[in-house]
C-alpha cells in the first residue's frame, strides 16, 4: 500500500514538472520571429543545455511560465537553445553569456531582464512589466479587490492633478517591478477611503499586526516619496527571501524558521509576532524573519550546519558586517537581550575559519578566517591577496605561478598570501569577491583601500605590478619591473 503511494506520488510530480515545462516555449532560429510576435509580452530564455546555472534555473521559468500564461493579459515565457537551433536567434542578439534573460514586447526587443531567479520573482517582475505601472482604480469594487491582494500596496488618492500625482506616477515607473502601485480620482474610492490627496501604503492581512499600523500615509514632500515607501515596504520585520535580501541593510538580525505563508500563515505569523515585539523596543536594528531551508547556505556561513527544532534560529550581523550567532534558545528575553548587545559592539563576532596553519613560513603565506587580519590587515607589509576555490580550475592553473611568485618575491618586503574564499571569512566591505580567482594588492600604508588586480595571470605580470605599485622599490626589480644588475 505504502509503495503503491509512492509510486502515485512520484508520478504525480513528474506530470508536474512535465506539464510546467510545456508551458515554455522552444523557439528555434524557423520560428523564433512569427511566435514571439502573436504575445504582447514575452520573456526569453537565451541558454546552453550544459550550462549549469541553466539547469538550475529552468525549474523555476517552467513554474513561472505555469502561473503567468493564465493572467489576464497573458505573459509568454519561452527559451532558445543558443547550441543548436537557436544560434543565428542568438548572435542577432548578442547573447555572450549563459542564460541570458530577455524581454520582448510584440516581437521586438524592449530591455534586458534584470530580476530574480527564483519563480515567485520572476512572476512578481513580469506582472509589473504588463499594463501601466499604477492601475487605475475606477470602482469601489476595483479599490476594494485591490486591497485584497497578498502583497504591499501603494495607492495615491487624487482629488485633483497636483504635484503628488505627478510625483507619485513617476515613482511607480521606477519602481514598478518592485511593488504594486493603484491610484484613484473616483469620489465613492476617495469617500470609502477617507483620502482626497493622499499616498498610502497598505500592507496584506497576513503581515497585519498589534505593533504596526497596517497601513501608512505619507505626509512628506512630493520628493521624497520613493524614500517613505522603501523605508516602509516591510515594516518592523519583513519577510526576507533570495529575491529581496538587499533590502535589509545592517546592523541586521534574522530569525530563520519554517516560514510559510502558503500553508501555515498562523505558524509562520506565532514566531513574526515575538520577533516584532523585539523590532518594536530596537529601532536602530533591521530585523527580518527567513525560512530556514531557503537560506541553509547562508545558516552554514554562522557555522550552523542544520537549524534542529522548531524555535527559530538567530543570527545577524553589525554595521562593520561582522556576523554573530545567538547561542541561547529563541524566547522574547533572549532576543532582546541579543539584539541589544548587537548594536552595543557587546558580543563576540563568529569568524568562518579554518584552523590556524602551525607553519607558515612558506613563501606563500596561508590566510584563514581567524588570522585574516594579522596575516593581511595589520601586517605592516604590502601584499597580493588571491581568493581562490579548491574546485575552480582557473585557480589550479594557477597555483604554480602563484608559488614561484612567492618563492621569487621572498626576500622582499611583500607577502603573496592565498585564502580558500568556500572555507574562511575576511573582510567583504574591502574586498568585493564575485568569482575565483581574484586577486587584491594591499599596501601596507593602512590609508589607502584594497585595489583589484585585473592584469595578466603570468610570472612576468605579477612582477611588473608588484615592481610599480609596491611602497618602497624591490631590491631585485626597479619601478617598471625589469631585473636589476647584480653588484
Amino acid at each position: 500500500m505504502i509503495g503503491s503511494l509512492k509510486l502515485v506520488l512520484l508520478l504525480s510530480l513528474i506530470y508536474l514538472c512535465k506539464a510546467s515545462e510545456e508551458d515554455v516555449l522552444e523557439l528555434t532560429d524557423a520560428d523564433f520571429e512569427s511566435v514571439i510576435a502573436q504575445h504582447e509580452t514575452a520573456l526569453v530564455m537565451f541558454y546552453a543545455p550544459w550550462c549549469g546555472h541553466c539547469k538550475r534555473l529552468k525549474p523555476e521559468y517552467a513554474v513561472a511560465a505555469g502561473i503567468l500564461k493564465s493572467d489576464d493579459p497573458p505573459v509568454a515565457l519561452a527559451k532558445v537553445d543558443c547550441t543548436e537551433g537557436g544560434k543565428s536567434t542568438c548572435e542577432k542578439f548578442s547573447v555572450s553569456g549563459y542564460p541570458t534573460l530577455k524581454i520582448f514586447r510584440k516581437g521586438e526587443l524592449s530591455q534586458e531582464y534584470n530580476g530574480p531567479r527564483e519563480s515567485n520573482g520572476i512572476v512578481k517582475y513580469m506582472r509589473a512589466q504588463v499594463g501601466p505601472s499604477s492601475k487605475d482604480l475606477l470602482t469601489l469594487d476595483s479599490f476594494n479587490d485591490f486591497l485584497a491582494k497578498d502583497e504591499v500596496v501603494v495607492v495615491g488618492f487624487f482629488e485633483k492633478e497636483t504635484d503628488l500625482k505627478g510625483e507619485f506616477l513617476k515613482v511607480a515607473d521606477k519602481m514598478r517591478e518592485e511593488i504594486t502601485f493603484g491610484h484613484s480620482s473616483a469620489k465613492d474610492v476617495l469617500e470609502k477611503a477617507g483620502y482626497k490627496n493622499n499616498v498610502v501604503l497598505y500592507r496584506p492581512k497576513r503581515l497585519q499586526n498589534k505593533f504596526e499600523d497596517s497601513s501608512v500615509e505619507y505626509k512628506g514632500e512630493p520628493s521624497s516619496l520613493k524614500a517613505f515607501i522603501k523605508a516602509n515596504y516591510h515594516g518592523l520585520v519583513g519577510v526576507r527571501q533570495k529575491d529581496n535580501m538587499r533590502d535589509f541593510t545592517d546592523p541586521l538580525v534574522v530569525a530563520y524558521y519554517d516560514v510559510d505563508y502558503i500553508k501555515n500563515t498562523k505558524g509562520t505569523n506565532y514566531w513574526r509576532n515575538r520577533v516584532l515585539k523585539v523590532a518594536k523596543e530596537v529601532p536602530d536594528v533591521t530585523f527580518a524573519i527567513s525560512d530556514k531551508d531557503d537560506f541553509t547556505p547562508e545558516l552554514n556561513d554562522y557555522g550552523i550546519d542544520f537549524a534542529k527544532g522548531d524555535k527559530p534560529v538567530v543570527a545577524g550581523r553589525d554595521a562593520d558586517g561582522n556576523k554573530f550567532v545567538m547561542s541561547t534558545e529563541f524566547s522574547i528575553e533572549n532576543l532582546l537581550a541579543f539584539s541589544k548587545d548587537l548594536l552595543a559592539g557587546k558580543l563576540e563576532p563568529f569568524i568562518k575559519s579554518e584552523a590556524v596553519p602551525e607553519d607558515n613560513s612558506g613563501p606563500v603565506k596561508v590566510a584563514v578566517g581567524k588570522n585574516f587580519k594579522e596575516v593581511v590587515t595589520d601586517s605592516g607589509r604590502d601584499a597580493l591577496v588571491e581568493f581562490y576555490a579548491p574546485w575552480c580550475g582557473h585557480c589550479q592553473k594557477l597555483t604554480p605561478i602563484w608559488e614561484e611568485l612567492g618563492e621569487k618575491l621572498k626576500n622582499e618586503d611583500i607577502d603573496v598570501v592565498k585564502i580558500d574564499a568556500t572555507a574562511n571569512d575576511w573582510p567583504k566591505s574591502l574586498y568585493e569577491v564575485s568569482g575565483f580567482p581574484t586577486i587584491y594588492w594591499k599596501s601596507k600604508d593602512t590609508s589607502k583601500k584594497p585595489v583589484r588586480y585585473n592584469g595578466g595571470r603570468a610570472l612576468e605580470d605579477f612582477l611588473k605590478y608588484v615592481s610599480e605599485q609596491a611602497s618602497s622599490e624591490l631590491k631585485g626589480w626597479d619601478r617598471k619591473g625589469n631585473v636589476k644588475d647584480e653588484l
